[in-house]
């Protein structure tokens, strides 16, 4: 990999987001990984995807908790 440019640009917020959410689904595509590692900082998805990891699993949880109760 190649060393990107002092002008390549930081992916945005909303970017950022749908990477963590497609690569924790499985449907990152090469082209936006490629993206990702080339222009992104490396803390913003990983302090992401453990964010997504703890949502996902309280999400689980409370939906399994919800089912059970009935």
């Amino acid at each position: 990999m190649t060393k990107p440019s002092k002008d390549a640009q930081k992916p945005s917020l909303i970017s950022v987001v749908k990477s963590i959410l497609a690569a924790g689904i499985g449907v990152q595509s090469d082209k936006n990984r490629t993206r990702d590692f080339e222009q992104g900082n490396p803390l913003t998805f990983i302090i992401g995807g453990i964010v997504f990891t703890l949502v996902f699993i309280a999400t689980i949880a409370t939906i399994v908790g919800f089912v059970l109760s009935n």
